[in-house]
């Protein structure tokens, strides 16, 4: 970093700066869950499968923690201005193509060229968020900041697209996110000077192999995870192929970085009690996380709720999010019952996983779910942060980007994982439970007549012709059993959920190793691919 001259313009303010540099991370944390935001409206649009949607949220995620290790050594060597405007430059000129195109394949690519850039801005964003945090315990504000708003990407990216789909198409999303970019960046682009911010180091022997190698890998498994309920897992050769060369680049990148002088991932970071412990509850975070998605599905599947409805509900699991982040940062800074903090916020997800199984219905208020929605985000909040610094606070500093490295790498397996374990329990809960209601119907006689003979009433009546009213009647019941399997397979999974939460909460009390760890985060930030 230069010494003769400041960061940034003397005549910026500091609100102004620190207010640029949150509007363009928010930017870039809403381009992760962007192809997702609406997975209906991105499959009509795309003429896309359900798993192409999530395969295309992967590949961002994968570009974004395979070119983490890479990227540091572009910022070190490039002025951070001029750095920030080839990414910035760079991302909107993707956009532009993404709401250009409607070929699937572009898509896939575009998203994974995206995510390699949108690595570069948050890294800019971070570093510069971390040089305005002056007080003694500013990483742990800092830390704290930027892994509330990775809780919030989902909910915080839905309501801002669900205006926008409701009222134009789905491309449009993306020159919606180019105007998102603009202002930002070219604020932070005024005010800030041409400086490094990082020591100054030339661009030679880069690792481009384990790039590869990891980023192959990566896809692969998301690949795996997304499409082998679909394809019926090693039934299907492209499955098959796809897990044994998994298999293989994982061996081929572990003694590439053994035999590496200067390896992307120091393993040794695995010599770490405490590192190992911190991996494994992150994993199961992320586990516990993903299965908050089927939330938001129920109120537009079962309830009926328009997608701005549903997600403005979000509003209050968000602003548990800050609360829960709030209290969490209290706790780090006085250094002290970190095990109680975590046993706290397993148990209030917990709560609201246990209790929501007894909530799901066909018929609810929405003011019912309200609570429910803080306390998960409250939880999740509590526990987010904190695990993610005793992971970094367990390596010393020159291994902290391998840390890093490896907790991308739990980060996007878990998931990936996540969205494989519902998509596999949805078809095998649904199933089992049509085939359960479907047999009651017409061998046990629940009021089928009754229902039909229903249904068809309520149609004729509002001058439907009784033959098309019987037909349509079918159709009705057949939706109705539909709704609950959907139900039944809510219910079942959220209890699995609100089991591994229980099994969280006892795996802590057992740890009081947690509680002795001093949460030390001087000379270390938090990595690009924080998401």
């Amino acid at each position: 970093m230069s010494k003769s001259q400041p960061i940034f313009k003397s005549w910026a303010p500091e609100w102004l700066i620190r207010t640029s540099i949150l509007l363009l991370l928010l930017a870039s944390v809403l381009l992760f869950a962007l192809s997702t935001a609406d997975g209906t409206a991105a499959a009509g649009y795309y003429g896309m499968e359900p798993a192409d949607v999530q395969f295309s949220l992967l590949l961002f995620y994968a570009a974004v923690a395979s070119f983490a290790g890479v990227e540091r050594r572009f910022f070190e060597r490039i002025i951070t201005k001029d750095y920030l405007l080839i990414c910035i430059v760079l991302e909107i000129l993707i956009a532009y193509y993404c709401y250009h195109t409607r070929e699937i394949w572009l898509v896939f690519t575009f998203r994974f060229l995206q995510g390699i850039v949108n690595c570069g801005i948050t890294s800019i964003c971070l570093t510069l968020l971390f040089g305005r945090l002056k007080s003694e315990h500013s990483r742990e504000v800092g830390y704290t900041i930027f892994y509330g708003m990775i809780l919030c990407v989902s909910p915080v990216t839905a309501l801002f697209a669900a205006p926008i789909v409701e009222n134009f198409e789905y491309n449009v999303l993306y020159k919606a996110i180019i105007f998102c970019f603009m202002p930002s960046a070219a604020l932070l682009f005024f005010i800030l000077n041409r400086v490094h911010l990082m020591r100054k180091k030339p661009l030679y022997q880069l690792d481009w192999a384990s790039f590869l190698l990891f980023a192959v890998m990566l896809i692969l498994i998301a690949y795996v995870l997304i499409y082998g309920q679909q394809k019926d897992w090693l039934e299907d050769k492209t499955i098959l192929y796809s897990i044994f060369s998994v298999i293989v680049l994982f061996v081929l990148s572990i003694l590439r970085q053994k035999a590496s002088k200067r390896p992307t991932v120091d393993l040794s970071v695995f010599k770490y009690r405490n590192f190992s412990i911190g991996i494994g509850f992150l994993l199961i975070l992320y586990l516990i996380r993903g299965a908050f998605s089927l939330t938001s599905t129920y109120f537009i599947t079962v309830l009926g709720m328009d997608s701005l409805h549903a997600n403005e509900l979000m509003i209050f699991n968000i602003l548990g999010i800050i609360a829960g982040s709030c209290i969490a940062i209290r706790f780090l800074i006085g250094q002290k019952m970190l095990r109680v903090l975590w046993i706290t916020g397993f148990a209030l997800l917990m709560v609201f996983f246990t209790v929501m199984c007894f909530l799901f219905a066909t018929e609810a208020d929405a003011e019912t779910f309200i609570l429910p929605l803080f306390l998960q985000g409250l939880g999740a909040g509590m526990v987010m942060s904190p695990i993610v610094m005793f992971i970094v606070s367990a390596v010393p500093a020159p291994l902290g980007q391998s840390a890093a490295s490896v907790g991308i790498f739990v980060r996007f397996s878990a998931f990936s994982l996540s969205l494989a374990l519902i998509n596999y329990f949805q078809l095998y809960f649904k199933g089992s439970h049509n085939n359960a209601m479907r047999s009651g119907l017409s061998v046990l006689d629940f009021g089928l007549s009754e229902r039909l003979a229903g249904y068809q009433n309520a149609l004729t009546s509002h001058g439907m012709l009784k033959d098309e009213a019987a037909k349509v009647a079918v159709g009705l019941l057949n939706k109705s059993v539909q709704k609950q399997a959907f139900l039944q397979f809510c219910v079942n999974y959220y209890e699995m959920i609100a089991a591994l939460c229980l099994f969280s909460i006892i795996l802590i009390a057992l740890q009081p190793v947690i509680s002795k760890t001093m949460i030390n985060l001087k000379g270390k930030r938090p990595a690009a691919a924080g998401f």
